[in-house]
């Protein structure tokens, strides 16, 4: 497996973190064009909620399926070189409580917010953000919504999923593969993984059918690309979750294994211990450290994880055999890895232990089928 961050940590490494500061601290003040309250899903209980944001300048992204590279290349370069309101003040509202906090030195806000009041039915509840200072003269309230998850009492088990290379199609052992996919491309031309749609819907819906189990997506993908994210979610039908996302910035330590881990290994336990009666399934990939993050959880919450599935994306012999042995500690841990090359492979393991529809397995399979250009139901994206 290739450890492409070196490759760049000598750039990053040039700039150095106080000279950025200070110059977007410069832009911030002399800077005219108006800010914009980014509000991201969270995830909550009765008792308390999670959720984060962020107030830069305003992007005004847009994107079609008939965008050119060149255009691409200039909203990677807006949301990658976003100019953060430092410190703002901001009031966060949900459920009845009241809360205002300061943003951090990259203008990101958030952490736990306790409600004030029962929430309704819904799965999905609001929150709104208002921006309190500082604040143009010349403008209005600048102000944001985001939604919370709060798990339908019908779910039986909750989902975890890595992103890149389990969902998308990202190539992030290969840095200069996966700067071009990134770089290049838009939500409208990225590629799911063939048949996984299907299989998370499979998944949410249940053996019942109408179970409404929740799903969370957690990668190391950075908060810029947020919006490219959903999107993408919501293009291929992909059941809507959480995305816990994070903040790459200029650290020399931010593209490295261990932040990975951390980061990872922190938003997994964030889930797990809001919800310590549901049980859970994860999915990721053989190109990181998917497996071993998992294995670490199975340790920390026995008997709570139901099943790991693990896409087989790099096809190299020492690795998968490393995490067949993990897959005997996990096991003898009373829990189950499955190693898979495709998405089929894992949704007949669910199928066989009645955890979705076995019925869904056919639909999984046309949709594969479909994602690998076998058929015409679906248009191919470009590369």
């Amino acid at each position: 497996m290739n450890d492409w961050s070196g490759d760049i940590q000598a750039v990053l490494r040039s700039l150095g973190r106080k000279a950025v500061i200070a110059a977007r601290a410069a832009s911030a003040v002399f800077d005219d064009d108006p800010f914009e309250v980014l509000c991201y899903g969270g995830f909550g209980s009765r008792q308390r909620a999670w959720l984060h944001g962020r107030v830069v300048e305003k992007r005004d992204l847009t994107s079609t399926a008939g965008d050119s590279t060149l255009r691409n290349v200039l909203n990677t370069w807006r949301r990658a070189d976003s100019d953060p309101l430092r410190f703002a003040d901001v009031k966060i509202e949900h459920l009845g409580r009241t809360v205002t906090v300061r943003a951090d030195d990259e203008g990101y806000f958030g952490g736990w917010i306790e409600p004030a009041k029962e929430p309704s039915d819904n799965e999905w509840q609001e929150y709104h953000v208002t921006l309190e200072s500082p604040v143009p003269s010349e403008t209005g309230p600048v102000k944001g919504s985001g939604d919370i998850l709060m798990p339908a009492a019908t779910a039986r088990f909750g989902i975890i999923s890595d992103i890149d290379d389990t969902v998308i199609q990202s190539r992030v052992s290969s840095f200069i593969r996966a700067a071009r996919t990134v770089m290049l491309g838009n939500a409208r031309t990225r590629l799911p993984f063939p048949g996984v749609a299907a299989f998370y819907r499979a998944l949410r819906e249940g053996a019942s059918g109408d179970e409404k189990n929740p799903v969370f997506y957690v990668s190391s993908s950075p908060w810029n690309i947020y919006d490219v994210i959903s999107d993408f979610l919501d293009i291929q039908k992909i059941p809507k979750g959480p995305l816990l996302l994070r903040d790459w910035d200029i650290d020399l330590n931010a593209l490295s294994s261990s932040r990975h881990f951390d980061h990872k290994g922190v938003a997994i336990r964030n889930i797990m211990q809001l919800y310590p009666a549901m049980p859970f399934i994860l999915i990721g990939d053989s190109s990181q450290h998917d497996p071993e993050i998992y294995r670490h959880i199975v340790e920390e919450f026995p008997n709570r994880v139901m099943a790991i599935y693990i896409r087989d994306v790099t096809l190299n012999p020492e690795r998968s055999t490393s995490i067949r042995k993990l897959a005997d500690e996990i096991l003898a841990a009373r829990s189950t890895l499955v190693l898979a090359e495709d998405t089929l492979g894992a949704a007949r393991h669910a199928a066989a232990q009645g955890w979705i529809d076995s019925d869904s397995l056919p639909e999984i399979g046309e949709e594969k089928r479909a994602d690998e250009g076998s058929n015409d139901s679906k248009v191919a994206a470009p590369v």
